[in-house]
Order: C-alpha cells, then structure tokens, then sequence
C-alpha cells in the first residue's frame, strides 16, 4: 500500500467537493491503485481520475489530479475539480504542474 500525500491545492478544492466518506475511500482507493488515472499528455506523467461522490449521480462526478512516480515515491494528490464546472486542465495549468512534479522528483531523489 503507498504513503498518498494530500497537496494544499488539493486539500482546498476537496473540503469543499468531497465529504469526509468520499475523501478518504478516494485515498485508500489510490493507495491500492497509484495507476488507476489515465496519464494525461503534456504533464509529466500526470494522471486524472474520474471519481463519482456518493448520492450525486453521473455527472456530479469529480476530477482528480494526481502523480504516481514509483514505489519509493509517496502519490501526491494535486488538484480536483468537478466534472460540471471544468472539462480538463489548461494548458498553462498542465504546464505548471509539469514543472511543479519535475521540481518534486529533483526532492524526492535527492540524499
């Protein structure tokens, strides 16, 4: 099971998207299965996930925005969103986050 590590960006977006219930499944969920996302182009190995919230049907679903290096590496939760408001990120957000993630593996490796 991997260590997930909840971003500040995410952890804002999640109190207000995600119950407690939806949040921490969703946490387990990655924990069990960091590849689960599909790796979105253009980001560095970025993945987004579909997730659905309880009781909110079909389109009351969430996007979330995670990166999954290896086993030595901890998941960092980045950012959600929710599927009515956003369709996908922009292109100066994946770039961003590009270079955020390329910034934290530079951290993680180094002794």
């Amino acid at each position: 099971m991997h260590t997930v590590v909840e971003l500040p960006e995410y952890m804002r977006h999640a109190k207000r998207l995600l119950s407690e219930d939806d949040g921490q499944e969703l946490i387990d969920y990655l924990a069990e299965h960091p590849e689960a996302g599909i790796i979105m182009p253009g980001t560095g190995g970025i993945r987004k996930l579909r997730w659905a919230r309880t009781g909110m049907g079909k389109r009351g679903g969430v996007r979330i925005i995670y990166y999954y290096h290896n086993e030595q590496i901890p998941i960092y939760l980045l950012t959600l969103y929710s599927k009515g408001v956003k369709d996908d990120l922009t292109s100066s957000e994946r770039r961003a986050l590009r270079e955020f993630v390329q910034t934290l593996i530079k951290t993680e490796k180094a002794p």
